[in-house]
């Protein structure tokens, strides 16, 4: 072999030497092949996924770097040029559709299925609960100044609510309270989350008016298609109400 293609040969197993060091893994650390797992795992869910329901079943990875991955995926999914992202919400991680989207979004989920209606009669039944909870059906009624049970009723179904034991006065009365549904619906992380009852009822007032409105839904709608056929109940004629009496009457 001659000085100069020995020096060729060199020189290209330097190149290639060179080549194969600049496919490092990313600065962070965090596998790629990790975080692939963790979006695939959120997109079918049809719950927000906690760290430990994550945990339990990505047996490779710790519980730290499963929690490292997350972070990424969230920021990953929250810039750029992307149709979805990821969010913490009600203690779990859930996909959205971005918030500028999310008006085109909602007309064509509902050009495919109707929307899960309530009126405001339950509406401002669950603001009473979500802002006063736990509380009774005589104490929603003595707030409200209308009979509610079928209102709670309706809520019950919905699963927007649930029991919360009962209360130790005369009677025991049934206490009420949210449910996680109810933080995935108003796309609330916690209750800590929500805005001022004033807000909250001009919210009512400006997007929903009067008579049957729909029920408000996260910031962005659900990339797992939450407006299906059995969550698109219209409103229940059993929501009639008639004006609590005083006693006695």
């Amino acid at each position: 072999m001659t000085t100069e293609e020995q020096s060729f040969f060199e020189e290209s197993a330097f190149e290639r030497s060179d080549f194969e060091h600049s496919e490092t893994p990313p600065l962070s650390g965090v596998p790629s092949a990790l975080k692939a797992l963790i979006e695939a795992i959120i997109y079918v869910a049809e719950d927000p996924v906690t760290v430990d329901q994550m945990a339990a079943v990505i047996e490779d990875f710790d519980r730290a770097e499963i929690q490292k991955a997350l972070a990424e995926l969230l920021a990953d999914t929250q810039a750029g040029a992307r149709g979805i992202e990821i969010r913490e919400i009600a203690g779990g991680y859930k996909m959205f559709t971005k918030p500028e989207h999310h008006e085109l979004v909602r007309r064509f989920v509902k050009s495919l299925t109707p929307p899960l209606r309530l009126s405001m009669a339950a509406l401002e039944t669950l603001a009473t609960i979500a802002y006063r909870q736990p509380v009774t059906l005589p104490e929603i009624q003595a707030i409200r100044g209308v009979q509610g049970a079928g209102v709670v009723k309706t809520l019950l179904d919905r699963k927007l609510i649930n029991t919360a034991g009962r209360k130790d006065v005369i009677g025991r009365p049934i206490l009420y309270r949210t449910t996680r549904e109810f933080l995935v619906q108003f796309g609330l992380g916690s209750l800590q989350d929500l805005p001022s009852m004033e807000e909250f009822e001009e919210l009512l007032k400006s997007s929903f008016g009067e008579g049957k409105t729909t029920l408000p839904a996260a910031t962005s709608a659900p990339v797992d298609g939450s407006a299906s056929p059995e969550n698109s109940e219209s409103f229940d004629q059993s929501e009639t109400e008639t004006p609590s009496q005083p006693d006695g009457a």
